[in-house]
């Protein structure tokens, strides 16, 4: 771990990010280091939650699910087989901005994954049995993850009125009804639409030499073709939150009341997110931060207490967020959150906390890149959020470029009075003994 006063002098010796990009539009970035016998293989589709048709709400996520399934020379759960039963791994998350798809395999193994995953790029069987299990799957997550927990449906609420008129206000779970309502020729529609090679960026890290790797992703991805008619893009514009607004939210089995105060955040390419960040980790990150101090242990109202960043492309939004205790209401954890916003604003933070949340944040930076998949994330979320692979080579020295007088400014800038929406959660009169 890295030590008090260390992460101010931290040097990271930069990646050495090669880029290239196939006639047929397919961005490919990789980093070749032979220190161990593993490769990392992420697949990123600038497709996320915000492009659900409308009325599909849930669609890029059911296609994270669908992509398992079998292709035209694939049988259903082969990448498993691909990964699994040589030692490694695979998975894939869908974002509001974007969808991943990733293996850690031996590097042996290189060349089969990029042959399964240029072939699931563009020969999935979008099948009316594949489609109705994962619709089904997607549909259990959403009870699972947004129904069944206590404060499940509060964190949904989160961006579902919050958001205007952005897609964002979807979220990327997904919506029972409009799920069900889908068919299989809609799914079609959206796998053809979103996933092509131009439509995406292959990110490679680890044991490879690199020209034997441009020669296989040659062999497998530059064979696809380019396809024709452009990509449909986002083109809502979320207006300007100008009035505070309120709302008054229940849930079943909600044991105590939760309040959340949510304002609009910077795009990811503002140059504010690093001082954004490390306020984050000064008011929340921990039991030494001050929100813990203060409302868990010092006035016990609450068993939580956080700012939750959501950072996207387009303007996420940044929540404070107390989850009440014996003690707790919907105003006295208002007042309390509201508190240590104020003193932030009026008088900064000290030298020490600023240090100590650089140290918390750099450790981490740094323990993400000890790995071929670390680094992969890294320049993945690079590509994603700053739209450039070789960003990622900044991040620590713009963390360490923060001043407390930064820290002070954004919290005055974002977290104004009229740029917010308050929702007090609390159980519903029905549900209460």
């Amino acid at each position: 771990l890295l030590t008090l006063g260390i992460s101010a002098q931290v040097k990271l010796a930069p990646l050495n990010i090669k880029e290239r990009t196939l006639a047929n539009g397919l961005r490919v970035v990789s980093v070749q280091d032979n220190s161990n016998p593993t490769v990392s293989i992420h697949v990123w589709y600038d497709v996320g939650g915000k492009n659900d048709p409308p009325g599909r709400s849930g669609f890029a996520h059911m296609f994270e699910h669908m992509m398992f399934k079998a292709t035209k020379n694939m049988p259903d759960e082969k990448m498993d087989r691909l990964t699994e039963d040589v030692g490694g791994f695979n998975n894939a998350s869908t974002w509001p901005d974007f969808t991943n798809y990733y293996e850690v395999v031996p590097s042996n193994h290189l060349e089969t994954l990029l042959w399964a995953e240029s072939d699931r790029m563009v020969n999935l069987n979008v099948d009316e049995k594949n489609f109705a299990s994962e619709r089904e799957v997607v549909k259990e997550e959403y009870r699972q993850g947004v129904l069944a927990p206590p404060y499940g449906k509060l964190y949904w609420l989160l961006d579902d009125i919050t958001f205007q008129k952005h897609p964002y206000r979807r979220g990327v779970i997904g919506d029972l009804d409009q799920l069900s309502a889908a068919t299989r020729a809609d799914a079609e529609q959206f796998y053809k639409t979103y996933y092509r090679p131009d439509n995406a960026v292959l990110i490679v890290v680890g044991d490879f030499d690199q020209k034997q790797f441009d020669s296989y992703v040659d062999k497998y991805f530059g064979r696809l073709a380019k396809p024709t008619g452009a990509i449909p893009r986002v083109t809502e514009v979320e207006p300007e939150w100008t009035a505070e607004r309120r709302f008054k939210e229940t849930g079943p089995r909600v044991p105590f009341p939760a309040t959340a105060i949510v304002y609009r955040a910077p795009r990811t390419n503002s140059p504010d997110i690093p001082a954004l960040r490390l306020a984050s980790a000064i008011l929340s990150g921990g039991e030494s931060s001050r929100m813990y101090i203060s409302m868990v242990r010092e006035q016990q109202i609450a068993q939580e207490a956080d700012l939750d960043l959501e950072l996207n492309t387009e303007g996420g939004r940044m929540s404070l967020i107390g989850i009440g205790s014996e003690k707790g209401t919907s105003e006295n954890l208002e007042q309390a959150m509201l508190a240590e916003l104020k003193k932030i604003q009026d008088n900064g933070v000290t030298a020490k906390e600023l240090e100590k949340a650089k140290n918390q944040l750099i450790a981490r930076a740094v323990r993400s890149l000890e790995t071929n998949d670390g680094k992969a994330i890294a320049i993945e979320r690079a590509v994603a959020y700053l739209g450039d692979p070789k960003a990622l080579n900044n991040e620590v020295a713009k963390l360490q470029a923060v001043t407390a007088a930064d820290i002070q400014r954004v919290m005055k800038t974002y977290f104004k009075n009229n740029n917010r929406v308050v929702i007090y959660y609390n159980q519903a009169d029905a549900d209460k003994k």
